[in-house]
């Protein structure tokens, strides 16, 4: 199957693409973009791939769903549109940054500034229908998306992974952590934020200190 995704991902991806589940899962998309309103757009769900080539990962963020609001979802995880108003999870990740790195709060949500730099936005399941949050999972977007981390896993060396909140801290299972430097906390969502799960974590300065440390050019956050 011909996949839409960025040439520097097939060679790894190829047998994932024509294995059966993921033959019903192209199946399962298209009827529901067809039959209902779904996020992001049909051209952007690969977008995590699309904007970060394989070679050029350095940091792996972990999350589950994309938006599921008009014009928020644009298939990096955590990330808006320019111009569209920041949902409570991105809005503390900046707060985050601000205090941790110093680091204006930004007037875009759009990440794609940190994917273009080796930062793999990656949410467990690609795609969802308008206002109903998981309506697309267990469908085989999980079974694709731990395939790419065990892939990088394998891969690759040195990787940052960031697992924020419970669902992603279980991605762990996937990951060495004798190769790669695994760095987790709560969420930012505001129930686990205002917890005090979330803020004063530092993983930005943790995860460009890590790079420096092992030479690699850290991440304008």
């Amino acid at each position: 199957m011909d996949v839409k995704i960025h040439e520097s991902w097939k060679p790894y991806l190829k047998e994932e693409f024509e294995k059966k589940y993921f033959d019903d899962l192209v199946v399962f998309v298209k009827e529901e973009y067809q039959k209902h309103t779904c996020f992001p757009s049909g051209d952007e769900i690969f977008n995590a791939f699309n904007y970060c080539h394989f070679n050029d990962v350095k940091v792996v963020i972990i999350g589950q769903d994309p938006y599921h609001g008009y014009g928020q979802a644009n298939g990096l995880c955590f990330s808006v549109h320019d111009n569209v108003a920041h949902p409570p999870s991105l809005i503390n990740i900046f707060k985050e940054i601000e205090t941790d790195r110093g680091v204006p709060y930004p007037k875009s949500g759009d990440l794609s500034r940190w994917a273009k730099q080796g930062v793999l936005l990656l949410n467990a399941t690609l795609t969802v229908r308008a206002h109903q949050a998981g309506s697309h999972q267990n469908k085989g977007w999980e079974q694709f998306t731990d395939a790419v981390i065990q892939l990088i896993n394998e891969k690759h060396h040195n990787i940052v992974f960031l697992l924020w909140g419970g669902f992603a801290k279980k991605k762990s299972k996937f990951i060495d952590s004798k190769k790669h430097q695994i760095l987790t906390s709560g969420h930012p969502s505001p129930l686990s934020a205002n917890r005090g799960y979330w803020f004063g974590n530092k993983c930005f300065s943790a995860t460009n200190n890590y790079l420096e440390h092992i030479g690699i050019t850290p991440i304008e956050w």
